[in-house]
């Protein structure tokens, strides 16, 4: 019993010095997490509703690289308001990722990104399935499909990442990703 209370102690102590690497450097545990590598990661979108393109290298030499993240800010913004908002960078690594298990190289197209809370009071009010603490809101989540690869695809190569919220709306022609926990519905 006395080396579980020990060993319990050790990690508590751990995990205390290691928090505020995670409060003051929030892409720390991104950086630090061991299928990261200093390979270059790029990414390239469609927008759907605003006809912008981007393609821009995001992550180089071990960092993200800070004007590709502002230009990642712009593309998906709230389009209905023109409102911009910081996207997770996990997001992206997690969008490059999905590129990656399906093997696409095309860009995603984006039907909705950052969300602004006016938006989604709108769309709350309009239609069903828009949480009230949306996740879209928070710039950690982003509604998608790929033109080459079929939407039930898509939703499974994000099922196989486990890797937050996939959410499947094949009436709607979409897939929802986000970086919270992982559900599906």
């Amino acid at each position: 019993m006395q080396d579980v209370d020990v060993n319990r102690r050790r990690f508590l102590a751990r995990a205390a010095a290691f928090a505020p690497v995670l409060l003051f450097r929030p892409h720390a545990l991104a950086a630090a997490s061991p299928r990261r590598n200093d390979a270059a990661r790029d990414i390239s979108f469609q927008h759907l509703h605003t006809g912008e393109h981007l393609q821009v290298e995001y992550w180089s030499g071990g960092e993200y690289v800070h004007d590709a993240l502002a230009a990642v800010d712009h593309e998906l913004r709230d389009w209905r308001t023109g409102a911009v908002h910081r996207i997770d960078p996990a997001l992206l690594d997690l969008l490059h990722d999905l590129r990656r298990e399906t093997g696409t190289a095309s860009p995603f197209e984006v039907i909705c990104g950052y969300r602004s809370p006016e938006t989604n009071r709108m769309l709350a009010r309009t239609s069903s399935g828009v949480a009230n603490a949306s996740l879209h809101m928070v710039g950690k989540a982003i509604d998608i499909r790929l033109p080459d690869i079929p939407l039930s695809g898509l939703r499974d190569a994000a099922l196989a990442l486990r890797r937050g919220g996939v959410g499947y709306y094949p009436s709607s022609d979409f897939v929802h990703v986000d970086t919270g926990r992982f559900r599906t519905w």
